[in-house]
């Protein structure tokens, strides 16, 4: 079972609605400046919104006559559909009809014989109603231009003030782009609108109307970045991360349309997943291919032959820049100026935009306006057209890169629109478009060099993609078998396990004898991984076994060490230890054969509570010897086995030994770091996208460490539920490692909630798994809890039997935090019978806490001290602190009642106020009833209640309901703003 991909355990974060009737996303502005036009009784009477297609015309004045109807305004909709053209006056006549029904008769009488002078005296009696009515006129595109001649030729500056016309039409106006890019000229769209909008030779078209007098136009402009993100929350319900945003970003260029297109066709596919009100998707997820309905998809298919031709040449090859006109006109058969005149087409109809050339004046290519419509263009192409024109590109790509190592002197870029590393995935994605229509060797070469160049393709540009087209380009054997375990790595690394397994297993079973003994060692480690990170225990199991190796034509080094990790992934530490020290003449033979062994040796050790190896390990004397993505996997094994084990200094210092940048980890790595230094937003970055793509095993001795420590810290800031459900979605049944980091979680989680048994009995079976598997470390944290647990039920003879079970653990471990957390619990324990011994062990807990500098811990320890009445209240006032450096707000509220009851002054009275109602609506917004809330608070429930009606007084919320959707949105009344 793996974590979910819905929101089974998100409590609240993301943006569930919007804030208000009429508000839309990024236009606050406008519509603040055309509402104020529109209550000006001397403001215009005719207000024409324009914008490109897809930038939300229609969204923006129904928003608008929303917010006006609220204020008590009539607002009336006339809409104008496509072939509304055709039929003169016919505008006109439903603007009458609205207006002035008694007149409906004799306005159908005069449209249909086409009187146009009784059709501007009846739409000026229309227009002249002393009825305070804005009438909604949209997509005036569609409009025939007879209607169009009468508006454009009324005076609206004498039209009385009762009827005001908001009007929008697809354009951005002659005059003002208003921050659209692209370089189309004013003169071609009014030739291209006026061959729309005119009819029979007569009328006018939207831009002579936006020049009536008494008009005013507003043009819609792109959103900007943050814009974009903020209509992506809204749309989904929950807060993008800075991938998603990113991606939204650069395929609709923040065009409302686009992003709603795009966000659509994911959610139709399930490719949006939500962890913690948080939006993600992976960077792999494919982009979606708009259909036939939508709207830049029917522009284009609006145009006539070649454009439609040239559209989909151009969404191959535009990155050519100017010379695509060229090869454009030659694989479509034309010649170069009805190529260019296609072009200038699609410039016309706003699907393509001039890119400038170096000098900034010319044109230095042509790109498609949407990056999301260019990529459904290129994909309607057949797949023979894409493959032809790719090989087109890379013939071109290839003929400047042999030119350039023979000419003198610079050459401009051979892709003059892209940067260098899109430039290098251009290329290579228009080779594995071409298959076998370019030559296979250079083809492979290229491949894999763009693989290698971008590994580990953080940006999901095509890794996988390229080393796949690579593996089905070679021929021979001997060089298809490294390209298909080429392939396999970069599945791997690219979140498919299912497909690194799958390859991993091919080549195991069937050719064996092509890879060398290291190689197949390689490949047996990464089919065993793989198979644990698809979460298939009972695959792993099964590989766990002899038989299963001995099935394969293996080297006994590649079966033993595939066997080895099954062990340890399982978390059979004595078997894995036991097959290890066995098999160890056949692994030892040289340094990088070892190099996995002797790690899953150390770990089994340190697992059963010998922790010697793991130390001298940390050295890592083979690093120069195995390469530097070996050195990188086994730096990054130990550093996230030393903060499993709470040793934030050691793990550091690992680093910089091996001049490994912290930023360089991966996100497993970093949420750990960040964890431990207390910076909780940081780590619950990548913890939730982890989360989210069903990321979440290590490697580790832990392998749940990391959904583990997310409930540590959703309860610690109130996220009561929240922290419960993610332990429930991460749980197995079955062959799985055993899961005691969560039982110690949930037990905690019970203990918050009232119910000390429920925490007792899950401690114990936490225990009891470990007890099967031999394990020792990390097991601390279970016998320290129930030590407490049972000491504060009154069971002291119990919690000291348990007590000395922590402190031969502590002295086997040796490690920092086992030594603390004996120390606290046994001056907990000791305190009624050896107050004495309690204080002497809680003075030094809290010297060696500092010395570890771990915020949240330090703060734990100090109130613990306190606590059990060896250290001075004064330490509550740092503990207090540190809570708030990794935004604890449940330790904050326990602490200012100690500080409190303690007759110690809380800083910020007005910040601990605020801190205490979002705490408090916290946890109304994760379910729990005022019983529970007291129990989390240890407060009564006639406390809580007056807190409830305090917090509705103080904002004006009126029902928990109500406290619950402030907290979804993020929007509150009164200040009452709740931070995701």
């Amino acid at each position: 079972m793996s974590a979910p991909s819905d929101n089974s355990w998100l409590a609240h974060g993301g943006l569930a609605a919007g804030p208000g009737i009429g508000h839309l996303t990024g236009r606050e502005r406008e519509l603040d400046e055309a509402g104020g036009w529109l209550r000006d009784p001397g403001g215009p009477r005719l207000v024409l919104v324009r914008g490109e297609l897809g930038v939300g015309r229609t969204e923006f004045v129904h928003a608008l006559g929303e917010r006006l109807r609220t204020e008590g305004v009539l607002v009336l909709a006339v809409g104008c559909v496509p072939g509304d053209g055709a039929q003169p006056f016919l505008l006109a006549l439903r603007l009458v009809m609205v207006l002035e029904e008694r007149r409906s008769a004799e306005a159908l009488r005069a449209a249909g014989r086409g009187d146009g002078t009784a059709m501007a005296a009846l739409l000026r009696l229309a227009l002249a109603r002393s009825a305070s009515v804005v009438v909604v006129l949209d997509d005036l595109q569609h409009a025939d231009a007879h209607s169009l001649a009468l508006l454009g030729g009324t005076d609206f500056a004498r039209v009385p003030s009762g009827v005001r016309v908001v009007a929008s039409a697809v354009g951005r106006g002659g005059r003002d782009t208003g921050g659209a890019s692209g370089s189309t000229s004013g003169a071609r769209r009014a030739v291209e609108e006026g061959r729309t909008l005119r009819q029979h030779g007569a009328g006018a078209t939207v831009e002579e109307l936006a020049d009536a007098q008494g008009a005013r136009s507003i043009v819609l402009p792109r959103l900007g970045s943050d814009q974009t993100g903020a209509m992506v929350a809204r749309r989904l319900g929950a807060t993008p991360d800075a991938g998603l945003a990113r991606r939204v970003r650069a395929l609709t260029r923040g065009l409302p349309g686009a992003v709603d297109a795009l966000l659509t066709e994911w959610s139709r596919q399930g490719a949006i997943r939500v962890a913690d009100g948080h939006a993600f998707v992976g960077v792999r997820t494919p982009t979606p291919v708009l259909p036939e309905s939508d709207r830049f998809v029917r522009a284009l298919d609006g145009l006539s032959e070649p454009c439609r031709t040239v559209a989909g040449a151009l969404s191959v090859l535009w990155p050519l820049g100017g010379r695509a006109v060229e090869l454009i006109a030659e694989s479509a058969g034309l010649s170069t100026d009805e190529a260019r005149g296609a072009i200038g087409e699609l410039i016309d109809a706003e699907i393509v935009e001039e890119s400038p050339g170096p000098d900034g004046t010319a044109a230095g290519g042509w790109t498609f306006r949407v990056p999301l419509a260019a990529h459904a263009v290129r994909e309607r192409l057949g797949p023979l057209e894409r493959s032809r024109l790719s090989a087109t590109a890379v013939e071109t790509l290839w003929a400047d890169a042999d030119a350039a190592v023979t000419a003198f002197g610079a050459k401009p870029p051979a892709t003059p629109l892209l940067d260098d590393l899109d430039a290098v995935a251009y290329l290579a994605d228009r080779i594995a478009e071409a298959g076998t229509l370019v030559e296979r060797g250079r083809a492979v070469a290229e491949l894999t060099g763009a693989a290698d160049r971008l590994h580990p393709d953080p940006e999901g540009r095509g890794m996988l993609r390229w080393c796949r087209a690579a593996a089905h380009l070679v021929e021979r054997p001997a060089d298809r078998v490294p390209a298909l375990q080429r392939y396999a790595v970069a599945a791997y690394f690219a979140g498919d396990f299912r497909t690194a397994r799958t390859i991993a297993e091919s080549i195991l079973r069937d050719r064996p004898d092509i890879l060398g003994r290291l190689e197949l060692q390689e490949t047996a480690s990464l089919f065993t991984v793989a198979t644990a990170n698809d979460l298939d225990w009972r695959a792993l199991s099964r590989l766990a076994t002899e038989q299963w190796w001995d099935e394969l034509r293996l080297p006994v080094l590649a079966a033993t060490t595939g066997r080895a990790l099954a062990l340890c992934l399982l978390a059979r530490w004595r078997e894995a230890l036991d097959l290890l020290v066995r098999t160890e003449p056949v692994w030892s033979t040289d340094v990088r054969a070892a190099a996995n062994p002797d790690c899953f040796r150390a770990a089994a050790e340190l697992a059963l509570g010998r922790p010697e190896r793991f130390r001298r390990s940390l050295a890592i004397p083979e690093a120069p010897r195995v390469g530097p993505d070996h050195a990188y996997t086994l730096t990054v094994a130990k550093f996230d086995e030393l903060l499993n084990g709470g040793d934030l200094h050691a793990g550091e210092l690992l680093l910089a030994a091996q001049g490994l940048a912290p930023e360089l980890l991966p996100r497993h790595s970093q949420f750990l770091r960040h964890h431990l230094r207390g910076e909780w937003d940081k780590a619950l970055e990548p913890a939730r996208w982890m989360l989210a793509n069903n990321g979440i095993h290590t490697a580790a001795i832990d392998h749940y460490v990391v959904p583990a420590r997310t409930a540590a810290i959703l309860l610690a800031r109130g996220r009561v539920t929240s922290a419960r459900r993610l332990i429930d979605s991460v749980r197995v049944e079955g062959e799985g490692p055993p899961e005691y980091s969560l039982d110690a979680g949930q037990a905690e989680i019970l203990r918050s909630l009232g119910d000390p048994t429920g925490a007792e009995r899950t401690l114990r079976r936490g225990l009891d798994a470990a007890e099967v598997h031999g394990q020792i470390a990390g097991t601390d944290e279970l016998w320290a809890a129930l030590a407490e647990l049972l000491a504060d039920s009154g069971r002291t003879a119990e919690a000291v039997t348990c007590l000395e079970r922590l402190e031969r653990i502590s002295d086997r471990m040796g490690t920092g935090r086992t030594r603390l957390r004996y120390l606290t619990a046994s001056a907990r324990v000791l305190r009624p019978d050896s107050p004495v011994t309690a204080g002497e062990n809680v003075r030094e807990a809290v010297g060696l806490a500092r010395s570890r500098s771990q915020p949240f811990e330090t703060s734990v320890t100090l109130v613990a001290a306190v606590d059990v009445g060896g250290g001075p209240p004064a330490l509550l006032r740092e503990a207090y602190e540190l809570f708030g450096e990794s935004g604890a707000v449940l330790e904050r509220f326990h602490t200012r009642a100690a500080m409190r009851a303690a007759g110690i002054t809380v800083p910020g009275r007005r910040q601990a106020t605020v801190e205490s109602e979002q705490l408090l609506a916290t946890l109304i917004a994760e379910g729990l009833t005022n019983r529970q809330i007291a129990t989390v608070l240890r407060l009564t429930e006639d406390a809580v209640a007056n807190r409830l009606s305090r917090l509705f007084a103080r904002t004006g919320l009126r029902s928990r309901t109500e406290v619950v959707t402030a907290v979804l949105t993020g929007y509150g009344a009164r200040g009452l703003v709740i931070d995701a």
